[in-house]
């Protein structure tokens, strides 16, 4: 059981973290769009039924290949994001110990985000960006099976503000990706449906969520999870590789799918100049 002070601690915890990461999206946000503009002439909005866009989708391989990362992405994160606390309280012993795991992954958060830049510059392919940090992220998650709070704090906090910075460049490619998925199938199909493909993009990640959470849950209630109380080894076990050796597997599948995007920066240029001339694929 969690003290009445270690819950209030706790508390306060999640609530700093949480203004924290507020005041930096927020800034992010900002930034964001005050640097964003349209590189092509965009085509006078017309009802467009949902068939069509789907055929249209069905074409366009680069985002179908993004919309299969989405899907993974939140499977995983979603389902290691609901075991983090279980994992805290139960496999470490104590919840408080997530208020410092947050406060450490904060920064690696940042730098990880602002990395994104100069990886694509080095890879002229958003996807394999997405890609390397996806593998990246996947091995450091495995290699927090092996180490835990209490025998090993120092790489276990190191390891996990490294997940962060990995997991953080990710993040940013894969959203990253989308734009250029719009120009492509454009292009290639002359309809564009922007509004379709973040749509449907954010629809695969929401999947992605409701399937991971849900498997968390029945597994737990599968191997006997009692809330509060001292859980059997097989929940233990289910709460522990919840939170590194599983996500971890997923990250590098994850990685392997988002190796085949091809649609390199030289090809992105060469589309867009294509559209500004009223050429298709």
């Amino acid at each position: 059981m969690i003290s009445h002070f270690g819950e209030n601690s706790t508390k306060a915890g999640y609530l700093t973290v949480a203004i924290i990461y507020g005041c930096i999206f927020t800034a992010c946000h900002w930034f964001c769009f005050s640097k964003t503009k349209e590189v092509v002439i965009v085509p006078e909005k017309e009802k467009i039924s949902l068939k069509v866009q789907l055929k249209a989708v069905m074409q366009n391989r680069p985002y179908l290949l993004a919309l299969i990362g989405q899907v993974l992405f939140g499977f995983t994160l979603y389902a290691r994001n609901a075991d983090v606390l279980y994992y805290f309280t139960y496999v470490e012993g104590d919840a408080s110990f997530f208020t410092t795991y947050s406060m450490c992954i904060i920064i690696p958060s940042i730098i990880g985000a602002a990395c994104f830049q100069p990886l694509f510059k080095k890879t002229n392919n958003k996807g394999r960006t997405a890609s390397i940090f996806a593998l990246l992220t996947g091995i450091c998650m495995l290699s927090l099976y092996f180490f835990n709070v209490r025998e090993s704090a120092i790489i276990f906090y190191a390891l996990s503000g490294l997940t962060q910075f990995f997991f953080s460049g990710f993040n940013t490619a894969i959203y990253a990706i989308i734009p250029d998925c719009v120009e492509y199938g454009q292009w290639k199909t002359g309809l564009r449906n922007d509004g379709f493909q973040y749509a449907f993009v954010s629809l695969g990640n929401k999947i992605g969520m409701a399937i991971g959470t849900a498997l968390l849950a029945a597994l737990l209630g599968k191997f006997g999870y009692v809330a509060n109380q001292v859980q059997n080894d097989a929940v233990i076990a289910v709460m522990k590789h919840s939170f590194s050796t599983i996500p971890g597997v997923l990250w590098i599948i994850t990685a392997f799918v988002l190796f085949f995007y091809r649609l390199n920066k030289k090809r992105y240029n060469e589309i867009v100049e294509d559209l500004k001339n009223g050429k298709r694929g």
